[in-house]
């Protein structure tokens, strides 16, 4: 996949349209998936300052630390049209942003994830400027993936999926779930990606716990195992999918009445996702399917979030929620149930929203598997 399909050189000039449309002067951004999506270089989060530059109108600068320009300069960044700027050890990096923003302005955008001590830094370097948040105007560029997005968050799905497909090889009665969990994570890394984001394998009662990661406990014949795993591509784009395994023996009865109950939750989530339709309303498919089946009170989080260059961004399938759908959206589907004490379930897949309807990018079954 071209670097340039995916981190393309408009997108810096669509930001700063946005940007001026917003009524900021410019968006400051530090390291994270912001930064990657408008230049493509994923850049070390540390306490030397790295700090794109975006002024609403001339030339974007990203200032780094002398060390890291070696980095950015291989990114894709300078292709972008972006113009570096390094700063040393023991000097002060904040004149250099005030300089590439030509001086004092009224309001700028700082990236939702900048650290505290960089915000009250450039607060002090720009003492009357209002300071606002980046996402106002970078939330509507990344919601709508571009096919070359699209087209690598299927190369995840599918690298995932494959993780997904050779469980039985690791999840077997007697092993711990933080055995199965180091296996998984292997082969996450063997399956292409760069690295692993999360692993969970929640057995029994643990499946009733949503952000349950692994312990020491080990897995019994006949448990549920809830296992969510995924991770960031070496084009920076995610994965995350989540099924529910019987290990070596018979499930519960009632695991797996409310296993039925909860696919079909999960599949009338998928069907209802189409441009124009509100995020809640997919939301409310699986919701409303699990509340009638007495449930309810056991699905405990929304049914879906996006994901893109971040495991979890916008946009969110949840009550409240009323933006309509539209074409290149990518997010999950993940309805659950949880019974306290006992074990749980949930089945997650991310789906495209497309002209015609939906594309699952996972497409091993969804249907109970008992390895």
């Amino acid at each position: 996949m071209r670097t340039d399909d995916l981190y393309p050189p408009q997108r810096l000039a669509a930001a700063q349209a946005a940007t001026a449309r917003a009524g900021l002067d410019a968006l400051l951004i530090t390291p994270g998936s912001d930064l990657r999506y408008l230049t493509g270089y994923h850049a070390h989060a540390q306490e030397r300052l790295t700090c794109l530059v975006l002024p609403a109108q001339g030339e974007p600068t990203l200032v780094v630390p002398a060390l890291e320009r070696p980095a950015a300069e291989a990114s894709p960044a300078p292709g972008t049209g972006v113009r570096i700027v390094e700063h040393n050890d023991g000097s002060d990096p904040y004149p250099l942003v005030v300089r590439a923003l030509g001086g004092p302005v009224g309001a700028v955008g700082l990236g939702n994830r900048m650290w505290a001590e960089q915000v009250l830094a450039l607060r002090t370097a720009l003492p009357d400027t209002t300071q606002r948040l980046a996402g106002e105007v970078l939330r509507e560029l990344r919601l709508r993936k571009s096919p070359a997005e699209v087209a690598a968050l299927r190369e995840a799905g599918a690298a995932i999926d494959s993780v997904h497909a050779g469980m039985a090889r690791w999840l077997r009665p007697g092993r711990t779930e933080a055995e199965v969990g180091a296996d998984i994570a292997g082969a996450i890394r063997a399956a292409g990606h760069a690295s692993v984001d999360f692993v969970i394998v929640a057995s029994g009662p643990h499946g009733a716990s949503p952000h349950h990661a692994t312990s020491d406990r080990r897995i019994e014949a006949g448990d549920p195992v809830v296992v969510d795993i995924g991770g960031t591509m070496p084009t920076g784009y995610c994965s995350d999918a989540t099924r529910t395994y019987v290990a070596g023996g018979a499930a519960p009865a009632d695991f797996v009445a409310y296993y039925q109950v909860l696919h079909a939750a999960q599949r009338a989530a998928v069907a209802a996702v189409r441009p124009g339709v509100p995020a809640q309303a997919v939301d409310a498919a699986a919701r409303d399917l699990i509340t009638e089946a007495g449930y309810g009170p056991e699905f405990l989080h929304r049914t879906g979030h996006g994901i893109g260059l971040d495991g979890h961004e916008d946009p969110y399938l949840v009550v409240g929620n009323d933006r309509a759908l539209e074409v290149g959206m990518a997010f999950s589907i993940e309805p659950g149930i949880y019974r306290s004490g006992r074990h749980g379930a949930r089945i997650e897949d991310i789906v495209v929203c497309t002209a015609d309807g939906v594309e699952r990018l996972n497409t091993v079954p969804t249907e109970l598997v008992e390895l």
